[in-house]
């Protein structure tokens, strides 16, 4: 990837646009969970999205072949596709953006009290 690519996002662009195709392929049912993994998994994104791309090409793979082995969506996800989504990007270490935000305020507060106790 070179730099261009990289800080105007056109990798990332390119990415999705290959991953859309690959879910044009499965079945209907597929189809339209692939549209709500889209949703569910975006919360967890760093702000470029880049961490979610090894995620969504495993769970990807996971509905080709599960598509291949006759499964229905339903059977291969479960009924929740929002936990699954939640489960799949914990599992990968991908934290959400209140994550994120919880975790700096408890640097900065962690950093601060730590100053005050040196000067006491």
């Amino acid at each position: 990837m070179n730099f261009w690519d990289r800080i105007t996002g056109n990798d990332m662009t390119r990415d999705w646009r290959a991953f859309d195709e690959r879910a044009t392929a499965l079945p209907e049912d597929y189809r339209a969970a692939w549209e709500q993994i889209k949703v569910g998994i975006m919360p967890h994104a760093d702000l470029t999205g880049r961490n979610l791309t090894p995620i969504v090409d495993g769970v990807l793979g996971l509905l080709e072949t599960a598509s291949a082995d006759g499964q229905t969506a339903a059977e291969a996800l479960g009924d929740d596709i929002p936990a699954f989504c939640a489960a799949v990007a914990g599992e990968d270490g991908a934290g959400d953006y209140r994550d994120r935000w919880r975790e700096q305020l408890n640097r900065s507060v962690a950093r601060r009290l730590s100053k005050r106790g040196d000067g006491d």
